[in-house]
């Protein structure tokens, strides 16, 4: 099971949407972002304006002028810790702009190291790290600075619980996504906010990982009735697979089935299959054969030979026939012609059983070619072809385990044949009787 690619990339986008509409700095939690511009009494007149002239390059998306401008204005032996704080923040907010991601956070460490920095904003980039590190890849970093910012953040919103789980799953520490997930839905929960789909499926990840199919199974349940998809109900499938739960798992392809998401040949012919486990081979057959008219299933040797078993199993020895029969014309080796030389016996069609039969032991790779012959035999004798029957029987009886069956059938072969013959001599001496009288009785009528 693979977690989807947009987890490796929200944060990235989360980020992008904090620097460019709330300003250098600002973190994912509900409260109100700084203005782009903060003028304090910490600040002067200049330093304030200077910054508001490389807003101005941001702004007009002119970045190398704006780095130019702040990168010259930043001089810590004349700026105050509050002045340097706004330079590096903004610093920060234009290599991010400029796509130089390591840079900016070069600066927003710096920016972080002055010790007189506000609570507020150390925390906001704090977060912001969090995010950049991700970005870069740096998953761990971005996990101690995530460490940090809950330290300072005492009512985090939904978003940096999952910031977490996600740079928990690149680390591949799966067990630990679990609870800043639930932790992220229950905030949310609390505070009326909607639970995303998202969150669902990195859960369900979660769970997955550690083999709890319970979960997983509750979890896919939620996503189906919010967000009705084909690979949940596939997932659904999976873990009622997991479980044991036989009777679910057939309801979950069903209802796929009912809804059309089964789409592909694999998932169509599962679907039959497990029609077959649950003994309604009827429905299996009828499946697949609309699905192999439609194209959907490819008319190919397995494909028919299921087709064949399903409607054997449905009792419909007939319907079998003519899938049996492409089967086995598919097919190289000879036991599918073997097989449907049974079901021509079974309904009586002894000329069909003698050529299936016949053709099968032609072609080989047979498992029992004993059983084999018994089966000509048996469509032989049908025919009244009684020697070439007991030949069948004879070749059968060769294998230890078909010669008592073969050589009993050869015994009611022989007395058939004996009993056939006293009644044609019976019959010979009755017709040699009845001219002999005849004859006497004429020579009787001439004296």
């Amino acid at each position: 099971m693979q977690i989807p690619r947009r987890f490796r990339i929200i944060a990235s986008v989360a980020g992008a949407v904090g620097f460019l509409m709330l300003g250098p700095v600002q973190a994912q939690n509900e409260e109100p972002p700084p203005q782009k511009t903060k003028q304090a009494q910490a600040v002067s007149k200049e330093v304030y304006e200077r910054i508001q002239k490389a807003q101005e390059d941001v702004d007009a998306k002119n970045y190398d002028a704006a780095l130019r401008k702040l990168n010259a204005l930043y001089n810590p032996d004349k700026l105050t810790e509050y002045e340097q704080a706004n330079v590096l923040n903004y610093l920060g907010f234009v290599y991010y702009s400029m796509e130089n991601t390591g840079r900016a956070i070069e600066t927003y460490e710096r920016m972080l190291a002055i010790p007189s920095l506000e609570p507020q904003m150390a925390k906001q980039t704090t977060y912001t790290l969090a995010q950049l590190y991700m970005m870069e890849e740096q998953y761990q970093q971005a996990l101690n600075k995530l460490d940090k910012w809950f330290v300072m953040e005492t009512n985090p919103a939904p978003e940096p619980f999952i910031l977490k789980a996600q740079n928990l799953y690149q680390v591949q520490r799966y067990s630990d996504m679990i609870e800043p997930i639930e932790n992220a839905m229950q905030v949310a929960e609390a505070r009326g906010k909607p639970i995303k789909e998202d969150w669902y499926v990195l859960l369900n990840f979660a769970y997955f990982q550690q083999e709890n199919y319970a979960k997983v199974r509750d979890i896919q349940k939620i996503l189906l009735e919010n967000w009705p998809n084909k690979r949940y109900w596939f997932s659904l499938a999976g873990a009622f697979t997991e479980l044991g739960e036989e009777d679910n798992l057939i309801a979950a392809y069903s209802a796929a089935n009912t809804q059309r998401m089964l789409e592909k040949e694999n998932e169509l012919v599962t679907m039959a299959q497990l029609y077959m486990q649950r003994e309604v081979p009827y429905k299996a057959a009828m499946l697949l054969e609309k699905e192999m008219a439609a194209g959907r299933v490819s008319k190919n040797e397995k494909n028919y030979r299921l087709l064949s078993q399903a409607w054997m199993l449905a009792m419909e020895d007939e319907k079998a026939v003519p899938a049996l029969t492409e089967a086995a014309r598919l097919s190289d080796e000879g036991e599918l012609d073997i097989r449907l030389g049974n079901t021509h016996l079974n309904l009586g069609n002894f000329d069909e059983c003698v050529s299936a039969v016949q053709a099968g032991l032609r072609k080989g790779g047979l498992k029992s070619p004993d059983h084999a012959q018994i089966s000509l035999g048996m469509c032989q004798y049908n025919k009244r072809s009684y020697d070439t029957a007991i030949r069948a029987f004879r070749d059968a009886a060769k294998t230890p385990r078909s010669r008592r069956t073969a050589n009993q059938w050869i015994t009611v072969i022989e007395a058939d044949v004996e009993r056939n013959r006293q009644i044609r001599l019976a019959r010979e001496a009755a017709n040699q009787k009845r001219q002999e009288v005849e004859q006497r009785r004429a020579t009787t009528e001439r004296l």
